[in-house]
């Protein structure tokens, strides 16, 4: 073998495997964010987001299921959590079909909203168990 040949190519594999290696460790799950203290995450469109969301379930006590009457599911819906008093605590847009929550226990008024129509639900969390809440809009 030329030796010539062989650093170059030691460099571009290294190259090349790290990118890919970056790439994995990139995408590793849905980001979690944080607002008034209170932690949620979306997403779900896809097997692979769906499956990372199913891995993250169990931190969070609330599970908002967003989709169609005919079952096809929705991104960019916009969610809004109140709580009992009415006071918006949490104001976000959901990445896909899936809207994770971590909430103090208590009662919340949940207002999805998508292509102008907002359903509202009034939800209740406890500390053991987690709460999963279908949102269903029909076609025009």
């Amino acid at each position: 073998m030329n030796k010539k040949f062989l650093l170059p190519g030691l460099v571009i594999a290294a190259i090349t495997f790290g990118s890919f290696a970056t790439g994995a460790r990139a995408g590793d799950g849905p980001i979690v964010h944080e607002a008034g203290g209170l932690s949620y995450v979306s997403g779900g469109v896809g097997e692979e987001s769906l499956q990372r969301l199913r891995e993250q379930v169990s931190e969070f006590n609330l599970k908002l299921v967003f989709a169609m009457a005919s079952g096809e599911f929705l991104s960019n819906v916009r969610v809004a959590i109140a709580d009992g008093k009415g006071k918006t605590l949490l104001e976000a847009i959901s990445d896909g079909p899936w809207f994770l929550a971590k909430l103090p226990v208590g009662k919340y008024r949940v207002v999805a909203t998508y292509a102008g129509k907002a359903i509202e639900r009034s939800v209740a969390v406890d500390a053991t168990a987690l709460n999963t809440v279908d949102f269903r809009w029909e076609h025009e």
